[in-house]
C-alpha cells in the first residue's frame, strides 16, 4: 500500500457512502469503482479507505493499473502470500491466474481488498478482476466503469473541505476568508489545493500574490511543483491526457478549447445539437457540428480521458475551471477571440426566443451562469446582443431582478463604449435596466432614465418604433409611481392608440398597454371603465393561443380584474377570481414570484372585507415574510403588504401590533415615494385609524386632517381615497366629541359616495351608518331612523346577515375603512 496521507481531509459521507456498498449483503459481491476528473483525490479516497478498514481485512494489495499489461505480473506477486507458487516457478500468466482462483474460492483468506488504482479501460482488466468473498475497489477517470460495477463519483472538495485542507496543509499563514477566496479560484480541486498549500508552505507565498500570479500564469503555477501522493502536477497530468486525445481524435480537442470558452458551471448538450441549419459554414467546428456521430464521439472521448464530466440525466458537460484556465492559457490572442466569438454564436443561436414563456425559464437558467465567463458583452454581433437582452428579459420576467441589473449595467457600459450612446441596443438595454430599477421600487432613477432614455429613442429611432412603442408604454408606469394618475391615463392613451397601429389590437403588447390604461382608470377612481378594460384585457389574453402571452402578464390582468371586483364592492367573486389568481401564480411561477406576492396580498384584502379575517391575516402575514425576505422592508411591495397586515392584525383584534407595525411603515413610506403622493396619504390615514382605536384621537383628526388635505390636492374630494379619508375623519371628530361636523360631513361624504360608488357600496353603507350615529347623537332623530331602516335593508341584501360589517352595523356600532395600495 501506499502510504497514508496525514493531510487526508473530509469525504467521510464519501467513504461511508462507500463502505456500505461494498460491504453490503448480497449474493455476489460486485466490484466498485471511484471515477471523477483527474486530481480530485480518487487515488487518496481508495488509500484511506484500505486504512480506515483495514481490520476488516485479512489481505489488502495495491495494483498500479494504468498499465495493463503489467497488472498480472502485480497480481502473480500475491502467491506467496496464498500459498501458490511464485511467478519465478510457473510464469507470470499461470501465477497471476493461481491468484485469481485463490481469491475467488477465498482460499486461505476470504477477506480481501484489492485496489486498482487508475484503471482507464474496462475491456483492458476486466476479465482479471476478481469476484469472490472479498472485495474490489479501483481509480478511474473513465465513467464507462458505470455499466461495469458498481460506480461512487468522487467530485471535487466541498468547500468546508477545501479551507479545512489548506488550514492543515499551511497552518496559520493566511485567514479563512483568504483560504476561501483560493478554494474558489482553484475550483475545490483537492491536487491543485495541494499544490498551492505546498508553495505557500515553501515560499511563504501570500494567497493574493498566488491568485495574481494564477491569472497572469495559469500553466506555469500549475506547473510549479508536484504535489505530493500525485504522480504529476496539474499541468503536466492535464497536458499528458490533451496530447494523448489530439493524437487520437483531434476534434474531440477543439471541441474542448471550445468549452474553455464557456462557465465552469454544466454546459448544455443541446448548445451543440440544436444549431439553426446554415451554422457550420461560419464555425471553426464546422465539420464536427455537421456530423453528430462524430461529435457524440468526441464528447464520449472527453469524458473516458476525464477531461469533461458528463451527466446524461441532464444532458450537461463540466469542464473544471482549472482545466479551462489551462486550455485558454495555451492559446493566441486571436485564438482566444475565434473560440469565444464561438461561444457566444452558440449560445444566441440556441437560446429559447421566448423569454416570458415560464416553461422556457429552466433552459435559460442553463446559459446564465456563461454569460459572465464568454464575456457576452464584448460582441456587437446584433444576434448576440439581442440575446443578451433576451437573458435580461428572462431575468426580469423570473422576478431575478438584481441579477438582471448586474447584466443590463454590463451590457449598457460597454456597449455604450464601443457603439456610442444612441445604438439602438444601448437604448434598449437601458428601457430594460428602466424596467427593473422600477420593480426594485427605486422609482426616482427609473423616472429619471426612462424619462431620457424615451427622448432620445423618439429623436433617434421614431416615435412609432417598435422599442420606442415599448419605451412608451413603461414610461405610464414611472408617472403612476410619481402620483400623476392623470398625466399617465392621457399618456397610455396615447400609447394604446400607437400600439394598436403598430401591432393590432389583440397583439399581447397592445394588451399590456390596455392593462395599464386599466390601472390608470382604476387608480383615478372610474371603476366602470377599469371593470371594462380589465374583463376584455384578461379575456384576450387567456383566449390567445399561441400567442406570446407570459404568465406575468396574465396573473397581472387576473389579479388587477380581482382587484377592481373588490373595489365595486363584490367581495365573495373578488375571492374566487383572486384564490383562482393566487393558484395560478403559486402553480406557474412560483410563491415568490413578485406577481405571485401582489396576488396574495390582493387576496387577502379580498378576504378580510368578505369577512374572512382568520384567512386573511395568515395569508397576510406570510406575504409580509416572503416579501421583507425577498426584497427588504422598504421595498413598495414590502411596505404595501405591511399596510396589508397591520389592516388584517387590526380586524383580528392585534391594535397594538397592527399600530408598531404602521408606525414603522408610515416611517417608510415618504422614502420610497414623495411626501405629497397619495399613497404616501393613505398611509397615515391607516395610522390614524390605528390611532384612534388606541384612544390616541387627537392625533389621529390632525393626521386625518392633514391626509384629506393631502387627497384633495392630489386625487380631488371625489376619489375613493379621499372620500375614505373623510369617513374616518367624521369618526375622529365625534369621538372627539364634534358630532356636528361630524355629522356635516358624514352628509357630505354621503352624497358624493352615493355618486360615485352607488348606494350599494359597502364604503358607502359604512359612511350612512356612521352618519346614523352622528344624527341620532345631535338629535335629528327622524332622520336617522330612515336612513337606518334603508342602510340594514342594503347590509343584509348586499352582504348578508352574517357579514361582520353588518353585525356591526345592526349593533350600532361605527365602521372603520382603511387604505390599500395597488401596485402601479
Amino acid at each position: 500500500m501506499p502510504p497514508r496521507n496525514k493531510n487526508f481531509t473530509g469525504r467521510e459521507d464519501l467513504l461511508e457512502k462507500l463502505h456500505a456498498g461494498v460491504t453490503s449483503e448480497v449474493t455476489a459481491v460486485v466490484p466498485h469503482a471511484l471515477h471523477g476528473f483527474g486530481g480530485v483525490g480518487k487515488t487518496h479516497v481508495a488509500i484511506e479507505y484500505a486504512y480506515r478498514f483495514q481490520d476488516e481485512y485479512d489481505l489488502v494489495w495495491w495494483i498500479p493499473a494504468d498499465q495493463p499489461m503489467l497488472v498480472r505480473s502485480t497480481l502473480a506477486g500475491l502467491a506467496p502470500d496464498l500459498g501458490v507458487e511464485s511467478s519465478s516457478v510457473m510464469g507470470v500468466e499461470e501465477a497471476s491466474a493461481a491468484v485469481l482462483d485463490a481469491l475467488r474460492r477465498g482460499e486461505p483468506y476470504s477477506r480481501w481488498l484489492l485496489i486498482f488504482d487508475n484503471a482507464e479501460r474496462p475491456e483492458e482488466i476486466n476479465d482479471i478482476i476478481p469476484r469472490g468473498p472479498g472485495h474490489v475497489l479501483i481509480t478511474s477517470r473513465n465513467h464507462a466503469w458505470e455499466s461495469v460495477v458498481d460506480t461512487v463519483p468522487v467530485d471535487v472538495f466541498s468547500r468546508a473541505e477545501s479551507v479545512e485542507f489548506l488550514r492543515k496543509k499551511v497552518a496559520g499563514s493566511s485567514s479563512d476568508e483568504d483560504r476561501d477566496r483560493l478554494a474558489e479560484e482553484l475550483g475545490d480541486l483537492p491536487l491543485a489545493l495541494e499544490q498551492a498549500g505546498a508553495l505557500q508552505y515553501e515560499t511563504g507565498m501570500s494567497v493574493e500574490r498566488y491568485l495574481t500570479l494564477l491569472k497572469k500564469q495559469t500553466t506555469k503555477v500549475l506547473d510549479a511543483n508536484r504535489a505530493t501522493g500525485y504522480p504529476l502536477s496539474m499541468t503536466a497530468a492535464w497536458s499528458l491526457s490533451v496530447s494523448q486525445l489530439k493524437a487520437k481524435l483531434p476534434e474531440a480537442v477543439e471541441l474542448l478549447r471550445c468549452c474553455a470558452f464557456f462557465g465552469p458551471d454544466p454546459i448544455p448538450r443541446d448548445v451543440f445539437d440544436t444549431l439553426p441549419q446554415g451554422f457550420a459554414s461560419e464555425s471553426r467546428l464546422g465539420p464536427l457540428f455537421d456530423d453528430p456521430l462524430l461529435l457524440s464521439r468526441a464528447i464520449r472521448e472527453l469524458g473516458r480521458y476525464a477531461l469533461v464530466r458528463i451527466d446524461p440525466g441532464n444532458r450537461t458537460i463540466l469542464v473544471h475551471r482549472l482545466v479551462q484556465a489551462l486550455l485558454r492559457d495555451e492559446l493566441s490572442g486571436k485564438e482566444k477571440e475565434s473560440f469565444r466569438r464561438e461561444v457566444h454564436l452558440l449560445l444566441a443561436l440556441t437560446a429559447p426566443q421566448s423569454p416570458d414563456d415560464n416553461a422556457l425559464w429552466p433552459r435559460f437558467t442553463e446559459l446564465l451562469s456563461h454569460l459572465k465567463p464568454a464575456e457576452v458583452e464584448v460582441s456587437d454581433d446584433p444576434r448576440v446582443r439581442r440575446f443578451a437582452l433576451r437573458m435580461v428579459r428572462f431575468l426580469y420576467s423570473s422576478a431575478s431582478y438584481r441579477l438582471a441589473v448586474d447584466l443590463v449595467e454590463r451590457l449598457i457600459t460597454r456597449w455604450r463604449a464601443d457603439s456610442g450612446d444612441d445604438d439602438p441596443y444601448v437604448l434598449s438595454a437601458q428601457r430594460h435596466l428602466g424596467l427593473v430599477l422600477r420593480e426594485l421600487g427605486d422609482y426616482k432613477t427609473a423616472f429619471r432614465l426612462n424619462s431620457a432614455t424615451l427622448e432620445r429613442m423618439r429623436e433617434v429611432l421614431g416615435v412609432d418604433h417598435e422599442e420606442t412603442l415599448l419605451m412608451t408604454n413603461s414610461h405610464g408606469a414611472d408617472l403612476r409611481t410619481r402620483g400623476d394618475f392623470s398625466g399617465a391615463l392621457e399618456h397610455d392613451e396615447n400609447s394604446l392608440s400607437r400600439h394598436e397601429a403598430a401591432f393590432g389590437p389583440e397583439h399581447p403588447r397592445t394588451l399590456r398597454v390596455m392593462n395599464n390604461l386599466a390601472v390608470d382608470h382604476m387608480l383615478l377612481g372610474d371603476y366602470t371603465k377599469a371593470f371594462e378594460l380589465q374583463k376584455k384585457v384578461h379575456s384576450l389574453q387567456r383566449s390567445s393561443s399561441g400567442r406570446d402571452v407570459g404568465k406575468q402578464a396574465v396573473i397581472a390582468s387576473w389579479n388587477g380584474l380581482a382587484r377592481i371586483v373588490r373595489l365595486r364592492g363584490d367581495y365573495s367573486e373578488a375571492c374566487d377570481i383572486g384564490q383562482d389568481a393566487y393558484e395560478f401564480g403559486m402553480r406557474e411561477l412560483g410563491p415568490d414570484h413578485l406577481w405571485t406576492l401582489r396576488t396574495a396580498r390582493d387576496l387577502s384584502i379580498a378576504q378580510r372585507r368578505a369577512g374572512l379575517v382568520e384567512e386573511a391575516g395568515e395569508l397576510a402575514e406570510s406575504a409580509f415574510e416572503r416579501a421583507e425576505r425577498i426584497f427588504g422592508r422598504d421595498h413598495p411591495d414590502t411596505l404595501a403588504t405591511a399596510l396589508c397586515l397591520a389592516n388584517a392584525q387590526r380586524s383580528n383584534g392585534q391594535v397594538t401590533e397592527a399600530l408598531a407595525l404602521l408606525r414603522d411603515t408610515a416611517a417608510r413610506y415618504p422614502r420610497r415615494y414623495e411626501e405629497s403622493h397619495p399613497f404616501t396619504f393613505g398611509c397615515d390615514m391607516n395610522l390614524a385609524l390605528l390611532l384612534r382605536v388606541s384612544d390616541l384621537v387627537e392625533e389621529a383628526t390632525g393626521l386625518d386632517r392633514r391626509s384629506l388635505e393631502g387627497l384633495d390636492r392630489t386625487v380631488g374630494r371625489t376619489h375613493h381615497y379621499s372620500l375614505t379619508c373623510a369617513v374616518n375623519l367624521a369618526s375622529d371628530l365625534a369621538t372627539g366629541g364634534d358630532v356636528a361636523e361630524a355629522a356635516r360631513l358624514g352628509r357630505q361624504t354621503l352624497t358624493r359616495l352615493r355618486g360615485l360608488l352607488t348606494e350599494d357600496h359597502p364604503l358607502t353603507l359604512a359612511c350612512a351608518n356612521n352618519l346614523i350615529i352622528d344624527l341620532r347623537s345631535e338629535g335629528s332623530s327622524d332622520e336617522a331612523e330612515a336612513l337606518s331602516v334603508d342602510t340594514l335593508e342594503r347590509y343584509r341584501r348586499v352582504l348578508g346577515e352574517n357579514h361582520p360589517d353588518t353585525q356591526v352595523a345592526m349593533s350600532g356600532e361605527r365602521l372603520d375603512f382603511d387604505f390599500d395600495p395597488p401596485a402601479v
